[in-house]
């Protein structure tokens, strides 16, 4: 059974399947660059690249279960040619129910191979009776472990990037937001030099924007993952606390000091409405940020197949050429021993 649909299974049998609209959202491509999906010239299998799998990072109690031992672990993959190299974290989705760390093995390789170490990392969700802040923290944590293990994984702790996907994709662009912050990072140590945002969420109380009734039924539906992950384990609506829901948008904390960030988004996605990148890209944009955000049209929702082939579109040899590309850019202008 592949992560995707593993996720849909664990999702239904939790109570609380992920929603997927009947319709695509209607979406403006303004300040966009607009591309067709194309699932020709697929990455394929690629050597040069050494695995570490399963260092633990962080160590917390569950409180989705009675405080039992809880360890956070990672799969590293750092390429055999001499480093330093720039790190890449890569933040899974999972529709903040779960976060497993085996998704993407093809891209993450493909990405390692050329130059970066790429760390793949798990983090609370709420079947650990977490929220976003959790989440959040878990993504500095694993920055910090990294960083003060350079030496061990050949990486140059001043060229890091954070790249997730769906609910990671929402959380490294609240970590990206946030960046150099001291209320979330007190120490400063965990900053950032660029961000990829695979169709990741933003305002949350309209991840339905322009799908259909039921699955916007569905996003407000009382104690559902995503009310949890930002209200907690209590039984209410997204929209019930529209100031708490306001703090967990990475677009509030936008400021013109933050890094680069790299926006991707299928306008065929029926589980998290293009116009949540859209928002955070022209909020960014007013901030006088650098963002490039691409739609990619006839594409969904690219960690969540939920019709054959559609994952494809996001696992071709041009889709990685627009990040690498992109940290190419972010990383040239960074003094290799500044952080």
């Amino acid at each position: 059974m592949n992560i995707p649909t593993l996720m849909m299974k664990v999702a239904a049998l939790r109570g609380h399947p992920v929603p997927i609209s009947k319709q695509p959202a209607p979406y403006d491509a303004g300040d966009s660059v607009v591309i067709p999906a194309d699932a020709a010239g697929q990455i394929g299998r690629v050597g040069g690249v050494r695995e570490f799998r399963n260092r633990a990072y962080a160590r917390y109690e569950d409180a989705g279960r009675g405080g039992a031992p809880l360890v956070l672990r990672m799969d590293i993959l750092v390429p055999e040619a001499p480093g330093p190299h720039p790190l890449v974290v890569f933040v899974p989705g999972g529709g903040f129910i779960m976060s497993a760390k085996a998704g993407g093995r093809r891209m993450r390789r493909a990405l390692a191979a050329p130059g970066y170490v790429v760390a793949s990392i798990e983090y609370r969700t709420t079947r650990h009776g977490a929220t976003y802040v959790d989440g959040l923290a878990d993504v500095r944590a694993a920055v910090r472990f990294l960083r003060t293990r350079a030496d061990d994984y050949h990486i140059d702790p001043a060229r890091v990037a954070l790249w997730g996907e769906s609910a990671g994709g929402y959380l490294v662009a609240l970590a990206g937001a946030t960046n150099g912050d001291r209320h979330f990072d007190p120490d400063g140590d965990a900053q950032v030099q660029a961000i990829i945002d695979k169709f990741g969420g933003s305002d949350l109380r309209r991840l339905g924007d322009g799908f259909d009734q039921a699955t916007i039924d569905a996003v407000y539906a009382p104690g559902n993952a995503i009310a949890r992950y930002v209200h907690g384990p209590q039984a209410v609506s997204i929209d019930d606390d529209p100031v708490a829901v306001t703090a967990a948008d990475p677009a509030t904390y936008v400021n013109s000091s933050i890094p680069p960030f790299l926006i991707l988004h299928g306008s065929d996605d029926r589980i998290i409405s293009p116009v949540q990148t859209a928002l955070l890209h022209r909020a960014l944009l007013r901030a006088g940020v650098s963002s490039t955000r691409y739609l990619v049209t006839g594409a969904g929702h690219g960690d969540l197949a939920v019709k054959g082939g559609e994952e494809r579109f996001w696992t071709t040899a041009s889709m990685m050429k627009i990040m690498t590309d992109f940290l190419a850019l972010s990383f040239s202008a960074v003094g290799r021993d500044a952080r």
